[in-house]
């Protein structure tokens, strides 16, 4: 059976497109043509053949490959812990390959997507490094609409959860659109006792194993029972504040030149809470705002406020290290990092109430975010820093810093 179309104002080339596509596609055609058909074919009048089977066929394939998939926005957190970091890596553990794993296993990605990411076009709102943690972390991608976080989650470790779904416009990414990050460092208020409470610190004749035991001892106390003064959270404000504001961070990463525009930050702000106790030990948390970060910046500008603080460096480094000469800057440990927010304010301003999308706040699942925060992400902290003392050998480096400008070798 098949159709004869003439040349009713479509033009000969596109029909003879179109009839050898359906002879390539599928494998049950009519007879070759007669001699009357090939004339017609000369005579630029085209045939569409449509056998009944071929037909069927067509349409059982435009009902299973074309899903109608949508513009999504993930909201989800993770247990840093024994990952190397977020961004997908060949061969490597990371947040993502869990992530886009699970995505497969739920039958919300093909396998062309799960080798491809760039397919359903996935993003992050921000990189984590190896073993840093994310309360509220957000990605977005196309996924079919029936997508539901509960087939995700039925796939990933319990350290990693989805939280919610929200469709967002067709041009939304998360990384592009993203106003600010949040970022905590969680850190033992013992970190900014001052060196002169410890006895016996001393930078000659430097062995790690006796500068741990020295400060083991705080003031004639164990330095788990330090509890840090009011005069000191104020000491540790007013040096984070310094941070604030546009500032050349080079000093604060590695591999970056002064001059490379890459290295101009801008800080919203950064402020130390009251203390809380926590396994019999007080902490602080240290809450930095900026519009995006680089390798190690939030580290390094923590472990500089911690050496100002005890009194290592003078209070001008901080301002110093903005200039363009190499200074020496140590990089706190990793453990206390969260990735707490990420903002939307100007999408959700302009989208978040037309109807159609959502604003990305997510206010509404503040509850299961937090109880997930504190079930995994504060508890490893905490206990980590009791059992394996984390923040005090660390401590024990900073007298090896100079904190002061070094002179560059070859390219480094």
């Amino acid at each position: 059976m098949y159709r004869k179309i003439c040349n009713n104002g479509f033009t000969s080339d596109l029909w003879v497109q179109r009839y050898f596509e359906c002879r390539k596609m599928f494998t049950t055609f009519v007879p070759a043509v007669n001699d009357n058909e090939a004339s017609l074919l000369r005579n630029d009048e085209r045939l569409i053949i449509e056998p009944d089977e071929v037909a069927n066929k067509k349409l059982r394939l435009d009902s299973s490959d074309r899903v109608k998939k949508r513009k999504v926005a993930i909201l989800l957190g993770y247990l840093g812990k024994n990952y190397f970091g977020m961004q997908r890596n060949p061969g490597m553990k990371t947040i993502e390959e869990d992530l886009i794993q699970a995505l497969l296993k739920a039958k919300l990605i093909n396998d062309e997507a799960f080798e491809i990411i760039q397919t359903i076009q996935f993003q992050r709102a921000a990189r984590t490094d190896k073993g840093v943690s994310a309360a509220r972390q957000v990605v977005s991608l196309k996924l079919p609409e029936h997508g539901n976080k509960d087939d995700i989650n039925s796939f990933l470790p319990d350290e990693i959860r989805v939280f919610g779904i929200k469709r967002v416009t067709k041009g939304f990414n998360s990384k592009t659109k993203c106003d600010a990050r949040t970022y905590e460092y969680i850190v033992p208020t013992f970190a900014f006792a001052p060196d002169s409470l410890c006895p016996n610190l001393s930078k000659e004749n430097f062995d790690i194993d006796e500068k741990v035991e020295a400060l083991s001892t705080i003031d004639g106390q164990p330095f788990f029972e330090y509890r840090v003064s009011p005069e000191i959270i104020n000491r540790v404000n007013s040096v984070l504040k310094l941070y604030e504001g546009t500032h050349n961070f080079h000093n604060f990463t590695s591999k970056i030149k002064p001059l490379d525009p890459s290295a101009s930050r801008y800080i919203m702000s950064f402020s130390c809470s009251e203390p809380f106790v926590s396994r019999d030990m007080e902490f602080v948390t240290l809450k930095v705002k900026g519009q995006s970060f680089i390798l190690h910046q939030i580290r390094k500008m923590v472990a500089l406020a911690i050496a100002v603080v005890r009194n290592l460096a003078p209070e001008e480094t901080v301002t110093a290290a903005f200039q363009q000469e190499r200074m020496d800057v140590p990089v706190a440990p990793s453990l206390g990092l969260v990735l707490n927010q990420v903002h939307y304010d100007k999408y959700d301003k302009r989208y978040g109430t037309d109807g159609i999308h959502e604003v990305l706040e997510w206010r509404e699942l503040d509850d299961e975010v937090v109880k997930f925060k504190e079930e995994y992400i504060l508890k490893y902290i905490f206990e980590t820093e009791r059992n394996e003392n984390s923040m005090l050998k660390w401590l024990a480096t900073l007298p090896l810093h100079s904190y002061s400008t070094r002179e560059e070798h070859g390219n480094s």
